[in-house]
Order: C-alpha cells, then sequence, then structure tokens
C-alpha cells in the first residue's frame, strides 16, 4: 500500500496550489515578521537590567526581580483596580450597544434616512482623542464649560465633571460611547445582513412582531458574531487606550486615572526604567492571552464556534 505524502509535502502542494494567494497575502505576512514578531526578541529585557549602553546580550540577567517589584509595589493594586474597573464598564455599556444600534437601523425602511444615520454616528470615529478631550473640555469645563454655564443659569449650580475622581471612568466610559459606537456596528450590520430573509417569512407566518423577530431570529444568527467579538474585546481588558486616560488625566483624579499604559509611559520613557516597564507590558499581555483561552474554551463548552 502506498504511503501518504509527509506534512511538508503536503503544504508545498497547497502552496503550489494555491500560489496566486499566497503571493497576495506575502506583504501582510512580511509586515507581521517583520514589525510583529522579531521585536519580540526585546522581550527579553524584562528579565534583564538593561542597559541601552551596554545592549540586549550583555545587560545582566535578573530573572524575576522586576516582576516581583511590580508585584509588590504599592501600586500595583490601585493600578489593577483602575485598568480592570475601565475596561469593565466599556465591556457593560460600550459593547452592546453597537449590537442594539445595529439592530435599530436594520429597522429602518427608508435607505436615505438609515445611510444618513450611518454617516453621522461614524463620523466620530475619524476625530482624534485630542480633539476629544478639546470638545470634552468646552462642554463639561467647571468655569467655562457649556453644559455648566446652562446649569448655572438654571439655577443648578456648576458641577465639577473633570476633576471628580467619582465620574471619572463614567466620563472616559462616555467617550468611548460616543466615538466608537457607530464605527462598531460595521461588523454586526455586515452579519445581520447575511440573515436569511425566508427565517424573517417563517417568523411572520408563525404571527411574531418586529420584537420576537429580533429575539428569536436576528440575535441567534449573530450570535457567533458576538460571542467572537466579545473574546477579543476580553484579550484587551488590560488596555484602556493610552491616549484618551492621559489627555484627561490630571492631579485631581491620578487616584482613579492611572493605569497601566500611563504608568509604563512615566516609569519606562519619562523615567528610563524600560526593563522594568516591559515586564509591566509583559504582564498584561500575559492576563490577555489567560482571559482569550479561557473565553475560548468556555464558549466551545457551550456549543459556540470560537476563536480557534
Amino acid at each position: 500500500m502506498e504511503k501518504s505524502p509527509g506534512k511538508l509535502k503536503k503544504f508545498f502542494k497547497h502552496v503550489k496550489r494555491d500560489r496566486y494567494l499566497y503571493l497576495l497575502a506575502l506583504p501582510g505576512i512580511i509586515y507581521f515578521f517583520i514589525f510583529k514578531y522579531v521585536p519580540m526578541y526585546g522581550i527579553t529585557i524584562a528579565f534583564k537590567d538593561f542597559s541601552p549602553f551596554i545592549g540586549f546580550t550583555d545587560s545582566q540577567w535578573v530573572g524575576l526581580q522586576h516582576f516581583q517589584r511590580l508585584f509588590t509595589g504599592e501600586d500595583f493594586w490601585m493600578l489593577l483596580r483602575n485598568t480592570l474597573a475601565i475596561s469593565f464598564l466599556n465591556i457593560l455599556f460600550f459593547f452592546p450597544l453597537p449590537i442594539i444600534l445595529s439592530i435599530l437601523l436594520n429597522e429602518l425602511r427608508s435607505q436615505v434616512y438609515k445611510r444618513t444615520v450611518q454617516s453621522l454616528v461614524y463620523l466620530p470615529h475619524f476625530l482624534s482623542w485630542v480633539i476629544i478631550a478639546s470638545l470634552t473640555f468646552m462642554l463639561l469645563g467647571k468655569s467655562d464649560g457649556i453644559i455648566n454655564y446652562f446649569l448655572n443659569e438654571l439655577g443648578f449650580g456648576t458641577f465639577d465633571f473633570l476633576t471628580n475622581p467619582d465620574v471619572f471612568w463614567f466620563l472616559l466610559t462616555g467617550q468611548s460611547v460616543w466615538k466608537e459606537v457607530g464605527w462598531g456596528t460595521i461588523i454586526f450590520l455586515a452579519a445581520i445582513a447575511g440573515v436569511n430573509t425566508e427565517l424573517y417569512e417563517a417568523a411572520k407566518m408563525d404571527g411574531a412582531n418586529r420584537f420576537r423577530q429580533i429575539w428569536h431570529v436576528t440575535l441567534p444568527a449573530i450570535r457567533n458574531v458576538i460571542i467572537i467579538l466579545l473574546i477579543l474585546r476580553l484579550g484587551d481588558v488590560m488596555e484602556v487606550g493610552f491616549e484618551q486616560v492621559f489627555l484627561m488625566y490630571n492631579g485631581a483624579v491620578s487616584e482613579v486615572a492611572e493605569v497601566f499604559d500611563t504608568y509604563v509611559y512615566r516609569v519606562g520613557i519619562q523615567q528610563g526604567q524600560f526593563s522594568y516597564s516591559t515586564a509591566v507590558g509583559l504582564f498584561k499581555s500575559f492576563v490577555g492571552l489567560v482571559l482569550v483561552v479561557i473565553a475560548n474554551r468556555m464558549s466551545k463548552r457551550f456549543g459556540e464556534e470560537g476563536i480557534y
């Protein structure tokens, strides 16, 4: 009996058959190899006392010393609390809103009105966080903010939005919702567009109204997309957006605004502690990886496809 070809022979056979597809993918592969995989060698400085004058290879090996410093430091629990709190609020409020908005847009019958609304909700995505922060200061400033001006004119006085630690996390969440909720609808609208229209017709014949059609047809049809995006979102749970937090940061809210991203900037760039800041970044990546693996296994256990 003839032996089946080896795995390497099969691989080259597939490459030869789909050579044009691999050729199209080649620029992306080269990009990821040069800018994503080659720099991963720099992770080694998290286990060394790195000095740019000595170099990667000659710097002294210190093992887990930087991680021990991170976990035993007085700032660790504050950083973890702030980062997880902001991420949790984003998952709780920001993640479901694109799904709801996509369903509402899909229910619009006027295509002109639908496209107009889509364009309007997409636009904030293209604004930089500098502009978003500037608009926030103009609207919510205590002395010259537009909202506080009207509150004062109505006799309610002024409210301290920008320097109040109790509202800082919700302020960041509100900015993220306003900027990105429209852009987040693109994938969900594409998924909804792929739902078989015959399912809606069958639901109508069974007497289902629009709400029941959404609940029993639309949501189950896009459930796998929702789960995949949720898993990917969990992978970024330690990433809360450096630029946004940095622009809104001030001394009055430092106890609730200091997150791992700003901490890495402060100790790594401003203070030159490259090895320690690399260890902090590696810890963030490890937590994200663990959450993705756990969430993916749980989704498969409940009968979903997952991301791999």
